[in-house]
């Protein structure tokens, strides 16, 4: 694994992709750092990360989309899939490559409240958190980049396909309140759901009896809830996809300077998940 780890984060160097993304999250933030933290006072350096998240959206798929996608095209994967170390060290090993190029900057802005403190007023506990926090979301970010890269052999699909998911989580509150309340939508909005959890069980197992069999148990449960219930299905879909709005966590304590714990451990486990499932995307096509 830290054969890989090196030889990944070697190359993020050697392309210079790393040194843009970092030069970029630096520069970006040190202009909102000028405007509101020196000239304006203002003395949260959490609300000046929160202006930088919008790097977050074009940078992190711009790191994520090579790190299996350009091995599948140039069938070298083929190299790591019969390599003498397990998949998941393989996958780990370049997980922390991307980890530790989005790491470089969040270790530079440590000095930033220090800056803030020599002046005046600092609330450098609140500032470190949403320093760690601000970290934790751009790994949550990498994770689901790095998913969407083993689902292709094209890095432009890889790079497209992440942007999309991340600026729809980044807007996603107000995708939320566009959405009905009504039992039956709510409904609708689970049967969805249930379709495409069955299609992500077919396209992984390629067992259509499996897939079936969930989405019909799922489609019977959920009807029989509505007959029994429907009050339950009330902004059912605001309530259960409100999760989704992953920026809110930061957000809560970069406004409001109010640490969610839940949160940090929310983050903690999509990683935990994308990360698997990147590992199955792999091993499915091992054995395929």
């Amino acid at each position: 694994m830290l054969a890989i780890y090196k030889r990944e984060l070697k190359s993020y160097f050697q392309s210079m992709v790393g040194c843009v993304f970092i030069a970029f999250l630096m520069v970006f933030t040190g202009i909102y750092f000028m405007a509101y933290n020196l000239t304006a006072g203002y003395p949260y350096f959490s609300y000046t990360l929160s202006g930088s998240l919008i790097v977050f959206i074009v940078g992190i798929p711009l790191i994520t989309m090579r790190s299996f996608s350009e091995d599948r095209k140039n069938k070298t994967d083929q190299l790591l899939l019969t390599a003498p170390v397990s998949l998941g060290k393989v996958v780990m090993g370049k997980y922390l490559a991307m980890v530790t190029v989005i790491g470089i900057p969040n270790v530079i802005f440590c000095i930033y409240p220090l800056i803030i403190k020599s002046q005046g007023t600092a609330y450098l506990k609140v500032d470190y958190i949403s320093i760690l926090v601000f970290f934790l979301l751009g790994c949550v970010y990498a994770a689901i980049g790095m998913f969407m890269s083993s689902l292709t052999e094209s890095q432009i699909i890889a790079f497209i396909s992440t942007f999309g998911i991340l600026l729809v989580l980044y807007l996603w509150d107000g995708i939320l309140s566009m959405l009905p309340s009504s039992a039956v939508s709510g409904l609708v909005g689970v049967l969805i759901l249930l379709s495409v959890i069955a299609f992500y069980i077919w396209h992984m197992t390629a067992n259509y009896i499996i897939a079936g069999a969930v989405e019909i148990i799922g489609i019977v449960a959920s009807v029989v809830v509505y007959i029994v219930d429907s009050g339950i299905y009330e902004n059912l879909l605001s309530n259960l996809l409100g999760r989704l709005a992953l920026a809110n966590v930061f957000t809560d304590i970069a406004s409001n300077s109010i640490v969610d714990v839940t949160g940090i451990v929310f983050y903690l486990s999509i990683i935990v998940v994308f990360v698997f499932l990147t590992v199955q995307s792999i091993q499915k096509r091992r054995w395929s």
